[in-house]
């Protein structure tokens, strides 16, 4: 693990880095306080700080509120050191933000048991975000198919809505239903059904680009939000992602079939001024016609402006 040591005084400073290092820690030195909160605020900045309290520039404590005023995960859990012994010293470095106190001259092992403990603390810290992470994925994704949820999807679409009319920039949504996807469960069971929702998902997420959203909207209906995309690109995108999903079958325990996706596609455009109930609602009537046309096949629908009268109205 990494250690962070900020000392103004050379000796103290390389004879405390020899003994990190005799226990196995990688440290990272600073020559005073500016140093180490340069350090200190930078990605994967070390988790484990030993300041010193009297240095140039910013003193231990003062670091140590500026670590906290950042509150910024994961935790960096701080070791003061300092020669002062006075109650009101200990009190002042606490409040400041430090984790634990050793006065000078301290006891080898003494240090040694205080960043155990402070390791153990940044331990227990780092399984409560991953705990943490997971929960936030299955509040946030389909557990089938590992896209987004309903709930998330619309929040997307909402969000990029709003960003588009902010910055006139387009909007394409696209509705996806799985052609005949009761017939696959219907005669090849509800596991191979999960196989092909699965498969599908995947081929979708993966012929989009990396700003663009899908999740599962419901049942085999699936929700796209494509930011930027005009009318012509959305139809574009849509045209691939048919293309790629019947261009090989897809194989479940029981055997394999090709499936095929129809598509409503739909958008805003400066001179629309649309909900995202309305493009979605707008992307459904696009799909239903796909559908109603012999299905595999992508529709667009585009809103028609909104008449000024209407507007002032």
């Amino acid at each position: 693990m990494q250690v962070l040591i900020a000392d103004d005084e050379n000796v103290s400073r390389r004879m405390l880095a020899n003994m990190l290092e005799k226990w196995d820690y990688e440290v990272v030195s600073a020559c005073d306080g500016a140093e180490a909160w340069r350090l200190l605020e930078q990605d994967n900045a070390p988790q484990l700080a030993i300041l010193d309290w009297m240095m140039p520039g910013l003193t231990g404590p003062a670091v140590c509120a500026e670590v906290r005023r950042r509150s910024k995960e994961p935790y960096t859990y701080i070791l003061l050191l300092t020669a002062r012994t006075e109650k009101q010293d200990l009190v002042e470095g606490m409040e400041a933000g430090a984790d634990d106190y050793l006065t000078k001259p301290f006891d080898a092992q003494e240090l040694k048991v205080r960043l155990r403990a402070g390791r153990r603390i940044l331990e227990l810290q780092a399984q409560l975000l991953t705990a943490r992470e997971a929960l936030r994925e299955q509040a946030t994704r389909d557990p089938l198919t590992c896209l987004w949820n309903r709930y998330s999807i619309l929040d997307i679409l909402g969000r990029e809505l709003n960003r588009a009319v902010r910055e006139e920039t387009a909007l394409g949504v696209v509705m996806v239903d799985l052609d005949h996807f009761k017939k696959v469960n219907d005669t090849h069971g509800h596991l191979a059904g999960d196989a092909v929702l699965r498969e599908a998902a995947r081929r979708m997420h993966s012929s989009l680009r990396n700003y663009d959203a899908v999740g599962r909207y419901g049942g085999e209906e699936f929700l796209i939000v494509l930011p930027g995309s005009g009318e012509s690109s959305a139809i574009q995108l849509a045209e691939r992602l048919r293309e790629t999903m019947c261009a090989e079958n897809i194989s479940f325990p029981e055997g394999s079939l090709r499936v095929s996706i129809s598509l409503g596609v739909t958008g805003w455009s400066r001179g629309t001024h649309p909900t995202p109930e309305m493009l979605i609602g707008a992307a459904d009537e696009a799909l239903y016609r796909a559908k109603s046309l012999g299905r595999n096949r992508v529709e667009w629908n585009g809103l028609a402006p909104s008449r000024p009268e209407a507007l002032a109205g």
